[in-house]
């Protein structure tokens, strides 16, 4: 496994392996690894010949009162798991240079990055669209793999790609989760014990969600109300959103069809933590 620091020498490794007839697979990340990644790469390592991670911890996508100081940040742990899976290459830039001195440009998806957790953290959305446009740029992947779990990220990360015509597939993985049910997270380690146990409440709330449409609800105010009452037996935790949306859009939806997004966030102690399930 090779450890690159630069753009270009990962722009020439990845064409050199294009000019030989392999394809490259992306998966992003930024450190703190768990199952969830993982899953990422055993696709990536499915799907394509190569593959290259990324662990880079992106301090445009933070807001000033966010966690970029203390976001779990875990090398050695993390270049060990990468390499077991047979990664060939990480890409571990320093921030200057992702963000060269003067850089004054930045990718925006008007209109889906003030949506969801775009509205709860402004400017976010800027920020991962831009590191992952660059990031494409650098390792000119064939496939690039993102988790379900950042379902609107996804949204804005695929209108991008439409919108810019850049030359990647993405591919989306289901979410990973604990066997509890808790969807895994770097920032679930953040979590107490206490805290730990409350957020089971939004793999829960959505349970609670998927029952009701099965039972044959589809109107998005019911649905919000299931888990909202959900939410109720955890009265310490403090709800972000709970909606309803069309995955490509981000806009409210009035009816659960297949294919639109159900998603919660909320604030556990300090932690924010998201979750969601597409409607089958």
């Amino acid at each position: 496994m090779r450890v690159i620091r630069t753009v270009a020498e990962l722009r020439a490794w990845s064409r050199e392996a294009r000019k030989s007839g392999k394809s490259v697979g992306l998966v992003p990340t930024m450190g703190a690894l768990h199952e969830g990644h993982l899953s990422l790469v055993r696709a990536a390592k499915a799907g394509c010949d190569l593959v290259a991670a990324s662990i880079f911890v992106n301090p445009t996508q933070f807001g000033p009162n966010e966690d970029f100081s203390k976001y779990p940040r875990t090398w050695d742990a993390d270049c060990a798991l990468l390499e077991a899976e047979g990664v060939d290459v990480i890409f571990a830039p320093a921030p200057e240079e992702i963000y060269r001195p003067g850089a004054a440009t930045f990718v925006e998806v008007a209109g889906l990055s003030e949506r969801l957790d775009g509205a709860s953290r402004p400017g976010h959305f800027r920020g991962v669209a831009t590191v992952v446009a660059k990031l494409f740029i650098a390792a000119e992947p064939d496939r690039a793999y993102f988790g379900q779990k950042d379902a609107a990220q996804v949204a804005v990360l695929r209108r991008m790609v439409a919108d810019l015509d850049l030359p990647v597939e993405l591919v989306v993985c289901p979410i990973v989760r604990e066997p509890d049910g808790l969807a895994m997270s770097s920032r679930n380690r953040y979590l107490s014990a206490e805290e730990r146990r409350q957020a089971l409440v939004l793999s829960g709330a959505l349970n609670a969600v998927k029952a009701v449409i099965g039972a044959g609800e589809r109107r998005a105010d019911v649905l919000i109300a299931a888990a909202l009452a959900n939410f109720a037996a955890e009265p310490a935790i403090k709800v972000d959103y709970i909606t309803l949306v069309d995955w490509a859009t981000l806009v409210p939806a009035e009816l659960a069809a297949p294919g639109t997004l159900f998603a919660v966030a909320a604030w556990v102690g300090t932690t924010r933590l998201i979750d969601n399930f597409i409607v089958e």
